[in-house]
């Protein structure tokens, strides 16, 4: 079957095609593994599948298929169409696509090509990949979830398949990382490592800034060109995007003037600047034809972007996202505009995930740049200073620590390799962001407390899309029917704002409402999407039913709520809302929904710091609460608060109340709400008496010098263990008892250990016996036992008294016949050698009532003056 490819034809003029012995060579020694490295534009993802396809086809009959991921349908379905056109083939038959709702292939099909999601899916429905001869992974240094979950997954149908090939392809110099996780596959070293010589031609490199805040001449001042001058708190600032559309149209222009082949590529962060660019170049570039890339628009319109210009057509500028970063390429361009940001999945503290927009990584900013210089000499225009660019990060964050792991942690589930255990991921999955996936996992019945799915966790694995999203498929079925329940799922799984979201101001319903009227791509697209929906929920594709605009309104707010029940939000001043996660949101700006009282969010975004509602559906309560029923609770709460207890009955969803009502708390309610204040404010809660204050500070010496038996008595260790020594304490302040009417002396001392507590007071006594026949009161701040005493009441005192069994030496405190300080001494023998006879020449005049001898050691112990001795 080797005829069915003619390598020869397929790489005439591609760089790769020199290194296609070396590929062959490391695929048919003695692993079946290998890491093909190899710049943007020379030609691997042409070749290489065609190469691996004669490879595992030249001893079978039936010519295994070779599946090739890429990280986007728009890079399926370029590429696949490109090697078709090489083969002379019509696409479909030796060379195909599948991508979510579209597939071209057949049975003759040798290489299909597919988004590493879909290939994730059928893994789970045909482990053994059967029928299948390889696989090659493109695109792997891009980080992308799903391509580091094939990874991790390949691994095991290699271990059950010894005869499955499978190639990582990656277009940066990490691929020695990745060499080193197929190695494992063999149990041996690392797997092979093929380069390719890069094909790139002359590429100048230009740096115009925004121009820095008061240079530039009427109009609005510009910001400093620095990160903080292409974003604020909202995004991406406009006058930046002014700037980038300005900066392509004179650089296009000026390219135009020498060489009128050259097509422009304009790299923005996102679908909305991408649009915006847009409309700014019809205006600045009149006669150019502008094409926009991304990933919302339909099929037709991306391949028409990447499909290069057409004979005698007008020059073009593709304004694009990131999508044309990499795994394809567009004809014609020799001009690269940069704007130097992308936007990356992030997670906030309270588990929220949505899109931020970053500096891109240099290796982001090199391959944007690379595509300017395939074709001929180049020019690639970085609207960012050049300090910018060399303080970026290397390379862009890893989609696993920055994602939502739902999806991911449901895949490994059904796998039976819970949070990946056992597989060679490229990165372990963060624990905290796989606890929180875990819990929702759990909440929709998916998974086990073990980490393994259900059957109702495989059922969800099944819908391609997120399991909320699937789980509101499947109930929502039930409750408004299937045919409702695939509509509102249908778009909501699909990207919104390229469903008419932004048209319809953030209102599911009436975008719903617009794409059952429409006649567009997107309406078909959303069709399809139905259609496929609904045959998964029930197994038929039912007929669309007469309903009445009530019903219909409840049905998208049934299936909304139940796709993000913690998203489910109640208003609660002017147009801020509580949604039942905790988190409070803004609606967007000029949001349809303004005014409800309740709403389903559908997308919530973080937008400076704050989150804000960017679609969702208006429902009544009750219909909340339906969808939100596993959130409810019904419970007292009670407070310790301004030392009395008080308590209320609550009724809330999530964490959106719903009614309170005062109550008289059960013992055990207000016994609890009395711990709960001490451990979050600590004993001050109560106070600490003098009495209390000494008891502990002595049990804290003892714990110090003596360990165990000695009770720890820090704040962390007393709150630990309240129920050993506050119990009846805690009882009185439940039952009324005010915080001012607790001592915590002799609650302290219930922690002493028997029977060494009948040695407390010798250990660490309250009061020292000192010469004159007195007692000194002992304090023992800060671990150290001091005695303040008259200098006169220690004469003849020669040996320091020591605490604890002689552990720990008492500090004196030597006072005048007036109670002031006049030496502070751990060494009385000491004192009396030497400083004595300084403080007596300095003190026998001022008191001189007072008995200061020149021998202190035969001097009589007194508090008395002279006279009255």
């Amino acid at each position: 079957m080797t005829q069915d490819f003619d390598l020869q034809r397929i790489g005439q003029g591609l760089a790769f095609a020199e290194s296609l012995a070396d590929l062959r060579q490391a695929l048919t020694g003695a692993g079946a593994t290998a890491v093909v490295q190899a710049p943007p534009g020379t030609g691997k993802t042409t070749l290489v599948p065609p190469l691996v396809a004669r490879l595992v086809g030249a001893d079978e009959p039936a010519s295994p298929r070779v599946i090739v991921t890429q990280p986007r349908r728009v890079a399926a379905r370029s590429a696949a169409r490109r090697l078709a056109q090489l083969t002379g083939t019509r696409l479909g038959e030796l060379v195909g696509y599948t991508v979510r709702g579209e597939s071209r292939t057949s049975a003759a099909t040798r290489v299909e090509f597919v988004t590493a999601g879909l290939l994730l899916r059928r893994l789970l429905g045909d482990p053994g990949l059967d029928g299948v001869g390889a696989v090659v992974l493109d695109e792997v240094h891009e980080r992308g979830l799903e391509t580091d979950l094939l990874l991790g997954l390949l691994a095991d149908v290699h271990e059950l398949r010894g005869d499955l090939r499978v190639v990582a392809m990656s277009a940066t110099l990490d691929a020695p990382r990745f060499a080193e996780l197929l190695g494992r596959y063999d149990g041996g070293g690392p797997a092979p490592v093929v380069d390719s010589p890069s094909v790139l031609h002359a590429l100048e490199v230009r740096y115009t800034p925004l121009p820095a805040r008061g240079s530039r001449s009427g109009g609005r001042a510009a910001a400093p060109a620095s990160s903080s001058g292409r974003l604020d708190e909202r995004g991406v600032r406009p006058e930046f995007l002014e700037h980038v559309a300005a900066t392509a149209a004179s650089a296009h222009a000026e390219a135009l003037a020498a060489d009128a082949a050259v097509d422009a590529l304009v790299f923005l962060p996102g679908a909305r600047e991408v649009d915006r660019v847009a409309a700014h170049l019809e205006r600045l570039a009149p006669g150019t034809e502008v094409l926009p890339l991304h990933g919302q628009l339909a099929a037709a319109a991306q391949d028409r972007a990447v499909s290069g210009r057409e004979p005698g057509g007008p020059p073009r500028i593709v304004v694009s996202t990131a999508l044309a970063e990499s795994s394809l390429t567009v004809p014609g361009v020799r001009l690269v505009i940069d704007a130097g940001l992308a936007r990356e999945p992030r997670r906030d503290a309270r588990g929220m995930s949505g899109l931020v927009t970053v500096s891109a990584s240099r290796a982001a900013c090199e391959q944007r740049a690379g595509r300017a210089a395939r074709q001929g000499p180049g020019t690639v225009v970085r609207c960012f200073e050049e300090k910018t660019w060399a303080a970026a990060a290397p390379f862009a964050t890893a989609e696993v620590h920055t994602a939502d792991l739902t999806q991911a942690a449901l895949t490994l589930a059904c796998w039976g390799s819970p949070r990946g255990e056992g597989l060679p991921l490229p990165d372990a999955l963060p624990p905290s962001a796989l606890a929180d996936a875990e819990l929702v996992l759990r909440g929709l019945g998916a998974i086990t407390e073990s980490g393994h799915a259900t059957e109702t966790g495989r059922r969800l694995a099944e819908v391609p899309a997120d399991p909320r999203l699937a789980r509101a498929l499947y109930d929502g079925a039930g409750i408004v029917g299937v045919q409702p329940a695939a509509e509102v799922v249908a778009l909501l799984a699909g990207d919104l704002r390229g469903y008419g979201i932004a048209p319809a101001g953030g209102d599911v319903a009436r975008a719903l409402a617009a794409l059952r009227t429409g006649k567009g791509p997107e309406a078909k697209r959303w069709g399809t999407e139905v259609r496929r929906f609904a045959a998964l929920a029930d197994g038929v594709v039912p007929q669309r039913v007469n309903r009445s605009a009530a019903d219909d309104a409840r049905a998208v707010g049934v299936v909304t709520a139940l796709a993000n029940p913690e998203w489910i939000a109640r208003r609660t001043d002017g147009q801020e809302y509580l949604l039942a996660s905790g988190t409070r949101a803004q609606l967007a700006h000029g949001s349809a929904l303004s005014g409800q009282p309740w709403v389903a969010a559908a997308e919530v975004a973080r937008t400076g710091g704050a989150a804000v509602i960017r679609a969702g559906a208006a429902v009544d309560e009750a219909t909340a609460l339906e969808a939100g029923a596993h959130l409810l609770t019904d419970c007292v709460e009670a407070e310790f608060v301004g030392s009395k207890v008080r308590a209320r009955r609550q009724r809330r969803l999530g964490s959106v109340l719903l009614e309170s009502t005062p109550v008289t708390p059960r013992p055990a309610e207000a016994e609890a709400a009395v711990q709960r204040a001490l451990r979050a404010e600590g004993l001050a809660v109560l106070g600490l008496s003098p009495a209390a204050h000494a008891v502990r500070q002595r049990m804290a010496l003892l714990h110090r010098e003596l360990g165990e038996p000695w009770p720890d008595v820090s704040e962390e260790a007393l709150l630990g263990r309240l129920q050993d020594w506050l119990a009846p304490e805690i009882g009185r302040l439940a039952g009324g008892a005010a915080a001012g009417q607790i001592d915590l002396a002799e609650p302290l001392r219930r922690l002493l250990p028997w029977p060494d507590a009948a040695r407390f007071d010798e250990l660490v006594p309250e009061r020292l016996r000192v010469p004159s026949g007195n007692t000194a009161r002992v304090t023992y701040d800060d671990g150290q036992p001091v005695v303040a005493v008259k200098l006169q009441e220690c004469y003849g005192w020669a040996e320091t008294p020591r605490l604890v069994d002689g552990r720990v030496p008492v500090l004196f405190h030597l006072l005048s016949p007036a109670g002031r300080p006049l030496a502070v001494t751990a060494d009385l023998h000491s004192f009396w050698e030497g400083p004595y006879a300084q403080v007596r020449a300095e003190m026998r005049g001022r008191y001189p009532k007072h008995p200061w001898p020149e021998d202190p050691w035969t001097a009589p112990a007194t508090a008395r003056t002279k006279n009255r001795m």
